[in-house]
C-alpha cells in the first residue's frame, strides 16, 4: 500500500518572473531618463498664455538697442539701480516689477536687471506676448 501523496510540491523558486520584472523596470528608467533632460530649456520664451493675478506697479523695458526704460522714462545702464529705487513706493514690502525684454537682448543684460530687482526685494514678472 502506497500512502504517500500523489501531488509533489516543488520547493524550488523560479527566478524567470523576477528577471522579467527587473528587465521591464530597466527599460522604463532608460526611456524615462532620455525624455527628461534638466538642461533642455525652451528657447522662444516671449509667447505665453499665462496671466498674472496682480497688476505690476513698475514697468522696466529693455529694447533691442540696449536702451533701458523705467515707467516710460529712459535711464542709463549705470544709473538704473538708483532710478529703480526712486520709483519704488515707500512702505510696501515686496513690489512687482514687470520686465519687457526684446528677443534680441543678450541674456546677461536681462540677468543684471533681475539681480538689481532681487536686491531691492521686488517680485519680477516677465512680460510675454499672448
Amino acid at each position: 500500500m502506497n500512502l504517500g501523496s500523489r501531488n509533489k510540491i516543488n520547493t524550488g523558486f523560479s527566478m524567470s518572473s523576477m528577471t522579467d520584472l527587473v528587465f521591464l523596470l530597466l527599460i522604463f528608467f532608460i526611456i524615462l531618463s532620455t525624455l527628461v533632460s534638466p538642461y533642455a530649456l525652451p528657447v522662444d520664451l516671449p509667447s505665453s498664455k499665462n496671466k498674472t493675478k496682480q497688476k505690476p506697479k513698475i514697468s522696466v523695458t529693455i529694447t533691442k538697442d540696449l536702451e533701458y526704460f523705467i515707467g516710460g522714462k529712459r535711464v542709463s545702464k549705470d544709473n538704473f539701480e538708483a532710478e529703480l529705487v526712486n520709483s519704488l513706493v515707500p512702505g510696501e514690502e515686496q513690489q512687482s516689477v514687470v520686465l519687457h525684454v526684446d528677443k534680441a537682448v543678450p541674456t546677461g543684460n536681462m540677468v543684471s536687471v533681475l539681480d538689481v530687482a532681487k536686491r531691492n526685494n521686488c517680485k519680477i514678472v516677465l512680460a510675454t506676448q499672448p
